[in-house]
Protein backbone atom coordinates (compact mmCIF):
# COMPACT_ATOMS: atom_id res chain seq x y z
CA UNK A 1 0.00 0.00 0.00
CA UNK A 2 2.66 2.24 1.00
CA UNK A 3 4.47 1.60 -2.89
CA UNK A 4 0.73 2.37 -4.35
CA UNK A 5 0.61 5.55 -2.19
CA UNK A 6 4.55 6.82 -2.94
CA UNK A 7 3.71 6.33 -6.48
CA UNK A 8 0.47 8.53 -6.43
CA UNK A 9 2.47 10.89 -4.72
CA UNK A 10 5.29 11.19 -7.55
CA UNK A 11 2.67 11.06 -10.36
CA UNK A 12 0.92 13.93 -8.71
CA UNK A 13 4.31 16.31 -8.69
CA UNK A 14 4.99 15.23 -11.70
CA UNK A 15 1.69 16.59 -13.31
CA UNK A 16 1.78 19.80 -11.10
CA UNK A 17 5.28 20.76 -12.39
CA UNK A 18 3.99 20.00 -16.01
CA UNK A 19 0.77 22.35 -15.16
CA UNK A 20 2.81 24.74 -14.30
CA UNK A 21 5.16 24.86 -16.93
CA UNK A 22 2.19 24.83 -18.91
CA UNK A 23 0.66 27.12 -17.48
CA UNK A 24 4.08 29.25 -17.94
CA UNK A 25 4.48 28.71 -21.77
CA UNK A 26 0.66 29.60 -22.11
CA UNK A 27 1.28 33.18 -20.36
CA UNK A 28 4.44 33.24 -21.96
CA UNK A 29 2.47 32.88 -25.78
CA UNK A 30 0.35 35.77 -24.42
CA UNK A 31 2.88 38.31 -23.58
CA UNK A 32 4.98 37.28 -26.97
CA UNK A 33 2.07 38.52 -28.53
CA UNK A 34 3.38 42.08 -28.39
CA UNK A 35 6.55 40.90 -29.17
CA UNK A 36 5.39 40.10 -32.95
CA UNK A 37 4.97 43.58 -33.93
CA UNK A 38 8.49 42.79 -35.11
CA UNK A 39 9.87 39.08 -34.34
CA UNK A 40 8.13 36.19 -36.26
CA UNK A 41 8.42 32.36 -35.16
CA UNK A 42 8.41 31.62 -38.70
CA UNK A 43 12.02 31.27 -40.11
CA UNK A 44 10.80 32.00 -43.47
CA UNK A 45 9.16 35.52 -42.53
CA UNK A 46 11.54 38.43 -43.85
CA UNK A 47 11.35 41.67 -43.47
CA UNK A 48 10.48 42.45 -40.21
CA UNK A 49 12.19 44.87 -37.72
CA UNK A 50 13.53 41.95 -35.67
CA UNK A 51 15.12 38.61 -36.13
CA UNK A 52 12.90 35.58 -36.43
CA UNK A 53 13.16 33.86 -32.93
CA UNK A 54 12.02 29.98 -34.03
CA UNK A 55 15.20 27.39 -32.81
CA UNK A 56 16.57 30.22 -30.25
CA UNK A 57 17.51 27.97 -28.00
CA UNK A 58 21.40 27.39 -28.32
CA UNK A 59 21.60 29.43 -31.55
CA UNK A 60 24.56 32.15 -31.31
CA UNK A 61 23.45 35.42 -30.67
CA UNK A 62 23.60 37.70 -33.71
CA UNK A 63 23.03 34.47 -36.00
CA UNK A 64 19.52 34.19 -37.34
CA UNK A 65 19.97 33.93 -41.15
CA UNK A 66 18.94 36.93 -43.31
CA UNK A 67 18.53 39.87 -40.62
CA UNK A 68 20.83 42.38 -40.42
CA UNK A 69 22.65 42.68 -36.72
CA UNK A 70 23.47 45.68 -34.73
CA UNK A 71 27.41 45.60 -34.88
CA UNK A 72 26.92 44.77 -30.77
CA UNK A 73 24.90 41.49 -31.37
CA UNK A 74 26.96 40.50 -34.27
CA UNK A 75 30.46 40.60 -31.91
CA UNK A 76 28.69 38.94 -29.06
CA UNK A 77 27.92 36.28 -32.06
CA UNK A 78 31.44 36.48 -32.73
CA UNK A 79 32.21 35.89 -28.94
CA UNK A 80 30.34 32.56 -28.89
CA UNK A 81 27.64 33.66 -26.93
CA UNK A 82 24.78 31.34 -27.49
CA UNK A 83 21.38 31.85 -26.32
CA UNK A 84 20.05 30.29 -23.24
CA UNK A 85 16.71 30.12 -20.72
CA UNK A 86 19.23 32.29 -18.29
CA UNK A 87 20.84 34.71 -20.79
CA UNK A 88 17.77 35.47 -22.76
CA UNK A 89 15.89 36.34 -18.90
CA UNK A 90 18.42 38.62 -18.95
CA UNK A 91 18.18 40.71 -21.94
CA UNK A 92 14.70 40.90 -21.56
CA UNK A 93 15.56 42.67 -18.49
CA UNK A 94 17.32 45.05 -20.30
CA UNK A 95 18.57 44.85 -23.92
CA UNK A 96 20.29 47.90 -23.70
CA UNK A 97 22.29 47.27 -20.79
CA UNK A 98 23.42 43.83 -21.96
CA UNK A 99 24.38 44.73 -25.44
CA UNK A 100 24.70 48.13 -25.74
CA UNK A 101 24.46 49.55 -29.11
CA UNK A 102 21.98 46.45 -30.21
CA UNK A 103 18.79 48.25 -31.96
CA UNK A 104 16.08 46.64 -29.88
CA UNK A 105 13.68 49.37 -29.10
CA UNK A 106 11.44 47.23 -26.65
CA UNK A 107 12.69 48.49 -23.30
CA UNK A 108 12.37 45.04 -21.80
CA UNK A 109 10.22 43.48 -19.56
CA UNK A 110 9.53 44.77 -15.73
CA UNK A 111 8.27 41.72 -14.62
CA UNK A 112 10.57 39.24 -13.44
CA UNK A 113 7.50 36.42 -13.74
CA UNK A 114 6.83 37.99 -17.63
CA UNK A 115 10.75 37.43 -18.53
CA UNK A 116 10.73 33.94 -17.43
CA UNK A 117 7.42 33.03 -18.72
CA UNK A 118 8.87 34.58 -22.59
CA UNK A 119 11.92 32.90 -22.11
CA UNK A 120 9.94 29.50 -21.10
CA UNK A 121 8.03 30.04 -24.76
CA UNK A 122 10.79 31.10 -26.40
CA UNK A 123 13.48 28.26 -25.68
CA UNK A 124 10.76 25.75 -26.78
CA UNK A 125 10.08 27.15 -29.59
CA UNK A 126 11.68 25.00 -33.03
Amino acid sequence: MRSVLAAVAVAAVLLAARAGSAQESSAGEHLFATCQACHSLDPAKRGMAGPHLAGLSGRRVGTAEGFDYSPALRAAGAQGLSWDEDRLKAYLADPEGMFKGSWMSAPGLAREADRAAVADFLMRQR
